[in-house]
Formats: structure tokens, sequence, C-alpha cells
């Protein structure tokens, strides 16, 4: 059975009860065996599936003139307060490196799969993150969206995201939970220091990593470039003011660029059984925008093309969307797509309704009054 919020995108938007239900594998549609085969022969053929060289090539160039710019403001700002502002440039600087790496694992920038590792190896460690730790767990991710168990995605890590986790939250990690849904964005300043600490803890473990000393050596050199100058040029309190806020930023923007992806779309069940279109197009939500959502989710505003096609470019997404809107319409499959802030205020909606689980039921202030009486 499914263990979701019973057609959970539709209520979210306004038409029907938010409170999260045991989904029966009934309320799904049926296994559409040859759904995937057919939309995917569709895309091909309208070359959808080409390279986009000369994009990633201008996306490339405008990155590197941002950070010389920042650099440039950096040097000529001195020992000044502004300095927090081109530390918040470069928290975006870094999280569009990120969207570059994510489309490099995926195979999306060079033609060659070998040379798109490398490539992502390489940006993933321009923002302190170990590309064979992340690849492993997005991986898992793209197999199994939204599936208890075998998503790392809504494993528990401070936030909950399935009940039964929030049940089992104790101490601090309760008292989160309890509200985790209104903390979340504050708790997304965090997620900087929260993939560094993975990627080092990846990388210095006893198991086997494939590039290993590669990626320490490319972490080192970032943090050596980036830490050494603030350190250097500014004054304590200022330095760490400066270091603070460019991980702030980068957190903030990372998690608002990937919540909105899964959070709050139905919860497949550990052993539920269902097909590949319907999987990835069930547990994805788009964002609306265009061209500026694109931008400024480097890509991931499609996340339903994205799940079905991975390997396809950040430009080809938009016209894919047509192809798979239909493809959903004539098939009866819902097809989730919202504004950005919409998909904010589900995500909060969601995680507060599933941080229920952790309050306790008798948790009111006359209780209280009885218990100190």
């Amino acid at each position: 059975m499914l263990n979701a919020p019973t057609h959970q995108a539709a209520r979210l938007d306004g038409l029907g009860p938010l409170r999260p239900t045991r989904a029966r594998r009934e309320d799904f549609p049926p296994p559409i065996a040859k759904a995937y085969t057919r939309v995917s022969e569709v895309v091909r053929e309208s070359g959808l599936l080409r390279r986009a060289p000369w994009f990633y090539a201008m996306v490339g160039v405008a990155i590197a003139i941002a950070f010389g710019g920042a650099v440039t403001g950096f040097i000529l700002l001195g020992d000044s307060w502004f300095q927090l502002l081109i530390a918040a440039a470069l928290g975006i600087i870094f999280t569009q490196i990120a969207f570059l790496a994510h489309e490099a694992a995926h195979r999306q920038i060079l033609s060659l799969g070998p040379a798109n590792d490398r490539l992502a190896r390489l940006l993933a460690g321009l923002i302190g993150m170990s590309y064979s730790w992340w690849d492993s767990k997005h991986t898992r991710h793209h197999s199994n969206p939204n599936r208890v168990g075998k998503d790392p995605d809504i494993e528990v890590d401070t936030i909950s995201f399935i009940e039964e986790d929030a049940v089992e939250a104790r101490g601090l990690r309760r008292a989160i939970t309890k509200r985790q849904g209104w903390l979340f964005f504050p708790l997304l300043t965090l997620e900087g220091l929260n993939l560094h600490f993975h990627s080092f803890k990846h990388l210095f473990g006893r198991g086997p990593v494939k590039g290993r000393w590669t990626e320490l050596g490319i972490i080192a050199a970032r943090f050596a470039v980036v830490l050494v100058p603030v350190f250097l040029l500014l004054p304590l309190g200022m330095a760490f003011a400066f270091v603070g806020v460019q991980l702030a930023v980068f957190g903030v923007y990372m998690g608002a660029s990937f919540a909105p992806n899964h959070k709050g779309m139905p919860v497949i069940a550990h052993d539920a059984k269902l097909d590949f279109f319907t999987k990835q197009v069930r547990t994805s939500r788009n964002i609306r925008g265009g061209w500026w959502a694109t931008w400024l989710m480097g890509g991931l505003n499609y996340q339903v093309e994205h799940h079905l096609f991975p390997s396809m470019s950040r430009p080809h997404l938009s016209k894919a969307r047509e192809i798979v809107r239909e493809h959903c319409r004539t098939l009866d499959v819902p097809y989730t797509e919202t504004s950005l802030w919409r998909s904010y205020a589900i995500v909060v909606d969601y995680l507060n309704r599933v941080g229920l689980a952790a309050r306790d039921p008798f948790d009111c202030p006359i209780t209280a009054e009885y218990r100190r009486a």
C-alpha cells in the first residue's frame, strides 16, 4: 500500500482537507506499462535529449564573471561591514555552481560520461562538497523518490518527513519536530555546514571512496582560497560574520531550490508497486515561472521532467513539459505544478502536520496547570 497524504498535490492546493491520510494502493492509478516508453519516444524524436554546450558555456562564463566581480568588490571594500553583501553574493554564486555540479552529475553538460563525472567532482569540490557522497545519495533518491526506506532525502536528519520518525524524536530533536514547519527555513541557514560535515565524514571514513584524495585536494584548495583572504584582510569578528552570512545564504538558497520538488507530495510505502512513469510524476512537483524560475532554481523548477529524463539539458526542459503534461492528461495521471510561494506554504504545512506526531496529545495550558499542581 501507499503511505502518503492521499492525492496530496490536489488537497494541498485547496481542493480538499489538508490532513495527511493513509493512501491505499487502489487510490492510485494501476501501473501503465508503456507510458514511459511512449513519452520518451516523442521526447527523443523531438531532439530534446541533445546536449546544449553553448548554453552551459555561457552559464559558466556568467558565473566566472560574477565570481570575479565579487573578488574585486571584496578587495575594494576592505575593512567594511558592506563586505557582508559580498558574502551573500558568494552564497548565491556557490549555489549556482552547485546547480551545474548537479547537471554534470546527470551527464547533461558534456557528451561523455567520464568527462561529466570529472566536471561534477571539480564543481562539487568548489563548493566544499564531496561528489562521491552526494552522487550515491542522489542516485538512490532518483531511483525511489519519496519511497520509505529507500529515498535518503526523506530520512530523518533533524527534520522528520514521515510520522514514524516524528513519533520517535527525542530531546532537542523532538522540540524542533513539534514546530518543524515553521523552523524549516531558519534551519536551512545551517544546511551549508551540514553539507560540509557529511562530506568530510564521508571522505575521512574507513570505507572505500572513489576519488578520495582528489576530492580532499579540491576541497582543501577551495577553503584555502575562500577563507585565508577573509581572515587575513578582515578583522576577526567581521571575518566570522562574513563566513556565517556566506554559509547561511548558500544553505537557504540550496534548500529553497530543492525543497519544493518533493516535500508534501505522496510518500510511497516501502513495498508499493508502481510503474516508473507514475512513480516519478506523482512524487514530483513543478514550479511555475518560466525562464526566471529556471535561472533561479537551475532547472529544478521542471522537477517532473527532470525525474523522467535526468540527462536532459536545462534549456530543453520547458519543451518537454508540454509533452509530458499532455501525456499525463491523456492517461489521467495527476501532474502537479504550482507557484514558488505556494510550494513553500505547502512544505511548511506538510512538515507541521508530520510534526504533530511528536506532540504530547495532553500538551495544553490547562493540563500544564494540573501537572504543576
